[in-house]
């Protein structure tokens, strides 16, 4: 029997949760389907509404509006990574080791998981690559922070940090590495196959070359001197 794997989140982000009725796992699916597939900008709910075969009005239960809506999608997303990052590196004792696998983790293309049948985490995971800034590049930042819907982000790099202060005690920023690791795999990742004279990774359009990248860029930075 398939174990569902729930992820817990912040009930500010949603006006009805949407885990608790199938329309409302439909509008999950179907909005990562459609946002991978015409980007953040030209989605809107009533296209949403068209594809689930709904009305506006019964998206508008769920969600505020599709900034929410993206919110809680990014905030889904790192808390899903966080439990894989913990569940793939559990029993590793080297930390080293465990920051290898972080960074093969951030950077390599993720597979949809099965434990969780009302998201694609393989589109999610482009989504988030080539959107998931814009949940918080925004002028309402400040007030969302207030709010934490950036927690689960923040527990990533967390979780990343004290990796990287286990590797080397003596480094004073292992919070600015953390989310540095996460935004440059991205970043690279959409650079490598959108702008692809800003890397040079362009012309192999390999992942593992943005692995090999990471792992010089962390370990020559936390060394000890």
């Amino acid at each position: 029997m398939k174990i569902e794997l729930q992820i817990s989140m912040n009930e500010a982000l949603y006006l009805r949760n949407p885990e608790s009725s199938e329309l409302g796992r439909n509008i999950l699916s179907h909005s990562v389907e459609l946002i991978h597939k015409i980007g953040f900008e030209a989605f809107t709910f009533k296209k949403l509404a068209e594809v689930i075969g709904t009305t506006e009005a019964g998206i508008y239960r769920y969600f505020e509006n599709k900034h929410k809506l993206l919110v809680y999608l990014t905030a889904w997303y790192w808390g899903w990574l966080e439990f894989q990052i913990r569940f793939q590196t559990n029993n590793i004792k080297d930390p080293t080791v465990r920051l290898k696998k972080v960074i093969d983790l951030l950077a390599s293309a993720v597979e949809d998981d099965e434990r969780t049948s009302h998201i694609n985490e393989a589109l999610l995971h482009q989504i988030i690559i080539s959107e998931g800034s814009k949940a918080y590049l925004t002028k309402q930042v400040s007030e969302d922070n207030k709010q934490q819907f950036f927690k689960p982000y923040k527990d990533v790099c967390e979780v990343i940090g004290n990796i990287i202060s286990e590797c080397s005690p003596g480094y004073i920023y292992p919070k600015s590495l953390a989310s540095t690791i996460i935004e440059m795999a991205h970043f690279q990742n959409f650079f490598m196959n959108n702008l692809p004279s800003l890397t040079d990774f362009g012309k192999t359009k390999q992942v593992t070359e943005i692995i090999s990248f990471l792992n010089h860029l962390v370990f020559a930075s936390i060394k000890k001197l």
